[in-house]
């Protein structure tokens, strides 16, 4: 098995490392990602600029562009394979909810998907990183049933992972997203030449969050795993919008 793993918070984050570490005793690992954060990229390609792949020291490659840009670089023209599984992470906060139309570690997996691959987004679901080695342990189980079992379909799955220890998590939950409240307002800022700038405001709480939904799993101490698509058509509108175009 070949396996590609990238993520949004840089290939010098500690949860790609871990991440990759431990993929690595069950196939071929390689790692491509961003040089920098690309935290909130969602899923944005560079298009006016030629992108630079760089080798770490680590042998990590470093790209200097987006999540997207990583994986689709890295399975069309940079890798002289296709791999087997995307794996995106371990992204540090959670990835729920409305924030997955933002998130880059989501992104990465999503343009996976996009080109034919199983793919994963797994997050631990708080900024204190405590608990790596839960997610951990929870992505190479579902890699290794990736292996064992394949989906027989393409599969786009976000794994989110409470941060806490390995033996106080209550099993894994086939989840829908939740929805949250509108974002909190912007902080204006006053730069040092008057002018105005403004701070993006953090998100607002879950609203729907119910039995069924990641942010309750979540709640309740068990791993979130979410079946995604990319297909955006409102499906139920469709009549509607014939009728209301024919007025």
């Amino acid at each position: 098995m070949k396996i590609l793993v990238s993520n949004d918070d840089g290939y010098f984050a500690p949860g790609i490392t871990l991440l990759a570490e431990a993929l690595a005793r069950l196939a071929d690992v390689t790692v491509v990602a961003p040089e920098r954060d690309r935290s909130g990229a969602s899923n944005s390609l560079t298009l006016d600029r030629p992108l630079v792949v760089r080798r770490a020291a680590n042998g990590y490659y470093s790209v200097n562009g987006t999540p997207t840009d990583c994986v689709h670089i890295a399975v069309t023209g940079l890798l002289d394979f296709t791999p087997d599984v995307v794996v995106s992470g371990i992204n540090l906060g959670a990835n729920m909810g409305d924030d997955t139309i933002y998130s880059g570690t989501v992104a990465a997996a999503v343009e996976g998907y996009l080109l034919g691959i199983p793919s994963l987004a797994v997050s631990l679901t708080s900024k204190a990183g405590e608990h790596f080695e839960s997610a951990i342990r929870v992505a190479v189980e579902l890699v290794e049933r990736l292996a064992r079992a394949p989906f027989g379909e393409a599969v786009l799955l976000n794994v989110n992972v409470p941060d806490l220890a390995p033996d106080r998590l209550r099993g894994i939950e086939i989840t829908r997203l939740g929805k949250r409240h509108k974002a909190e307002p912007v902080i204006r800022l006053a730069t040092p030449r008057g002018e105005d700038a403004y701070w993006i405001g953090p998100a607002g709480g879950a609203a729907d969050a119910g039995p069924g939904t990641d942010f309750h799993a979540v709640e309740q101490q068990r791993v979130s795993v979410t079946p995604l698509r990319m297909d955006l058509t409102h499906s139920t509108q469709l009549a509607r919008a014939r009728e209301w175009l024919e007025r």
